[in-house]
């Protein structure tokens, strides 16, 4: 077989991997990144494309997640990548709800987080989706922002193609890595640097550290509508109120329990599917909207009716738009580790392994990549 060499091989292109693909490549660096589908079809384009900072625990991670947001504009602006910087509101339809978002609201500011509540008036003022005669309130964050996942993941790859000579080797496995090189389907690559961004493949690459490493799988369904009316915008990204007990951010909150107990009296079958609710707008007028989460090493490959009815029924109880016709459904799977945010190790010097970043993958790509350069040994920085 052949022998090629570039300075930063990438294993993966999903938004990990791109996120590290840009950086390296942005500093300089060749990029080589192989993908072993002929396009990404994983996590990142089954997802909401929400960037959603208000969600990060207060400190480190809520830093890297703003960090993760600045860096997404670079991109998406030099790219031209449309994207929506509507900011979001958890909104609020039981006193219990209302409760946390005003408690959240209080403490929040004090720790970087731009955020205040709003009466139900001003919560209506902010978006026309919402249900006038539910509505209590909603809490408003000015730092989210909306990207369609299925077209920054074909666009941002022509980009660092075109711009940066990022070369993409599509529908090319990598079967093994080691001293630096890694094995291809398209023959034996040296690297300098060698970062695995391979999601929720558990088996490929280092599987004795996969078993032990505490990660696990999270299968979510997700919903998209017909594009709305030409002209209507949903205003910013909505997240209802069952997302409260959802986000780790929101722990700072003493009223918290009282709402997590109260769902799992009344409404059981949401804490089973692991379901809360959001909805985000395309770039084409589309609505996306989910979410259920089910954890376990074996996801099920097959949707659950009673799941997607669940989440449609709840949205409808609080967000009026013109067209809910579903005109899609899918599920997606992403890695998930319990206790840490995101799992890095490296197996041997020169490679590095990325992954388990949950449902945060869109929020914390970049600031991660950032992390990633900052820590490699001096002389190998990108």
């Amino acid at each position: 077989m052949s022998r090629q060499s570039s300075d930063v091989i990438i294993i993966g292109a999903g938004i990990i991997g791109l996120a590290h693909a840009y950086l390296a490549a942005k500093s300089g660096k060749r990029v080589a990144v192989f993908e072993r589908h002929l396009a990404a079809g994983g996590a990142s384009i089954a997802n909401f494309g929400m960037l959603w900072p208000i969600g990060q625990t207060a400190g480190r991670m809520f830093d890297l997640a703003m960090e993760s947001r600045e860096l997404w504009i670079e991109l998406l602006q030099a790219s031209k990548i449309p994207y929506k910087n509507t900011g979001s509101l958890h909104v609020a339809c039981r006193p219990d709800e209302a409760r946390v978002g005003q408690e959240f609201a209080e403490l929040a500011p004090a720790h970087g987080y731009q955020c205040a509540w709003l009466d139900r008036a001003q919560a209506l003022e902010k978006s026309p989706a919402l249900h006038a005669n539910a509505v209590l309130g909603a809490l408003w964050s000015a730092t989210e922002m909306t990207v369609d996942p299925r077209e920054v993941l074909r666009r941002i790859p022509e980009y660092l193609r075109a711009r940066y000579g990022v070369q993409f080797f599509w529908g090319c496995p990598v079967f093994a890595a080691g001293d630096a090189m890694v094995h291809t389907a398209k023959g034996v690559w040296h690297a300098e640097n060698v970062f695995v961004c391979s999601g929720s493949d558990f088996e490929t690459l280092y599987p004795d550290f996969f078993a032990q490493s505490g990660l696990t799988r999270c299968r979510l369904q997700m919903l998209r509508t017909k594009p709305q009316p030409t002209g209507w915008e949903l205003g910013p990204a909505l997240a209802g109120g069952l997302t409260f007990r959802f986000y780790p951010s929101f722990g700072i909150c003493r009223s918290l329990p009282d709402l997590r107990s109260r769902i799992a009296e009344e409404m059981p079958d949401y804490d089973r599917f692991g379901i809360h609710t959001m909805v985000s707008q395309t770039s084409s007028g589309a609505l996306t909207l989910g979410d259920s989460h089910e954890y376990g090493l074996v996801p099920s490959p097959f949707n659950r009716e009673e799941i997607d009815s669940l989440i449609l029924d709840h949205l409808r109880s609080f967000v009026r738009v013109p067209d809910f016709s579903v005109d899609q459904r899918w599920h997606g799977v992403y890695s998930k580790h319990f206790e840490k945010p995101y799992i890095r190790f490296r197996p041997e010097e020169g490679i590095e392994v990325i992954t388990g970043l949950g449902g945060a993958g869109m929020t914390l790509s970049f600031g991660v990549a950032a992390e990633t350069f900052r820590a490699l040994p001096k002389g190998h920085s990108a």
